[in-house]
């Protein structure tokens, strides 16, 4: 595949793993063990701000590699 596919391909599935991120987020965030506390919403809004990176790093890596 030719990088400029990958980049492509590449854009839309980060685009979707935002997307499908941010939802689970905000359903999660409507939990009530999570607004009893104060301490839980702080480790989750971390954690949920954070967390998307590690599933797009696989992504970016492999849009940015060479062509063979």
């Amino acid at each position: 595949m030719r990088i400029r596919t990958r980049k492509f391909v590449g854009t839309i599935a980060l685009l979707v793993l935002v997307v499908v991120w941010s939802l689970l987020g905000m359903a999660v965030a409507q939990m009530p063990w999570l607004s009893a506390s104060k301490l839980y919403q702080a480790i989750f809004y971390v954690v949920a701000g954070i967390g998307w990176v590690l599933p797009a790093m696989p992504i970016i890596s492999w849009m940015s590699r060479p062509d063979a």
